[in-house]
């Protein structure tokens, strides 16, 4: 938060609303894949902009490693998705999220969860 105000507000609410309108449009019991999919139609049509899949590369002492690892979406240029299809969210999840932030030096990003019930679970950070 700078002077008061959440930083990209009105982004996030804007990609939290598609993921709503997914999972109640669909419910919980796809694979992870399936939810990036329709997210992607969803976002498309509410005039989001994504890039879906982004590659990360991954240094260590100034070496860019050989394994990369991909984030289902970067929003606006400065928003970063994850979505999980799990029952609940736990640590684990978080310290990928974290480490993707740090990754691509983005402040902002959201863990999406679609296989939770009654609702959508959904958690925003910022580094």
């Amino acid at each position: 938060m700078a002077d008061g105000k959440i930083i990209l507000e009105k982004e996030v609410y804007e990609i939290v609303g598609a993921a709503m309108e997914v999972y109640y449009k669909v419910g919980t019991g796809f694979l992870e894949p399936v939810y990036q999919e329709m997210l992607a139609i969803e976002m498309s049509q509410r005039g989001i902009p994504f890039v879906a899949e982004q590659e990360l590369a991954i240094e260590y002492k100034g070496v860019t490693l050989k394994k990369k690892y991909r984030v289902d979406f970067i929003c606006y240029g400065q928003i970063l998705i994850e979505l999980k299809s799990i029952e609940r969210l736990s640590n684990i999840e978080i310290a990928q999220i974290l480490n993707y932030m740090k990754i691509t030096k983005i402040r902002v990003g959201l863990l999406i969860n679609f296989g939770a019930r009654p609702k959508l679970e959904w958690k925003r950070y910022v580094i």
